[in-house]
């Protein structure tokens, strides 16, 4: 009975699994959320992964599709955070907007009744 531990060379080797491209995250970014073009260079990126992973160059399918995820993921938050910080300023400025109108009128009013209770 052999109770040691395989060797290195008998252990069998599982392949690394190959790079995701991302390509098709990429093409939405591109088509729908367009943000400073980091949907298309995300894109770009994918491309070459997806050609480096054909090829058989799996590491620099590896780094190429790093930067897609990259580009992918800044391209997502900028375009799903500007739209709500547009949206939280517009919401401020109307209250803000509504506050000041309120404060003129009160202004002019005051002013007004003011006036009335002079010349009595």
């Amino acid at each position: 009975m052999d109770t040691s531990y395989p060797r290195e060379d008998e252990r069998k080797r599982e392949p690394s699994p190959l790079p995701r491209d991302h390509l098709v995250w990429s093409i939405f970014n591109t088509i729908y959320m367009n943000f400073c073009c980091l949907g298309f260079v995300a894109l770009a990126f994918s491309v070459k992964a997806r050609d480096r992973r054909v090829a058989g160059d799996v590491e620099a399918a590896r780094r190429l599709s790093s930067k897609a995820r990259c580009y992918n993921v800044l391209a997502t938050a900028c375009s799903v955070l500007l739209p709500l910080v547009l949206a939280a300023l517009a919401i401020t400025g109307v209250v803000h907007l509504a506050q000041l109108a309120q404060d003129s009128v009160g202004f002019f009013t005051y002013q007004l009744n003011g006036s009335d209770d002079e010349d009595k």
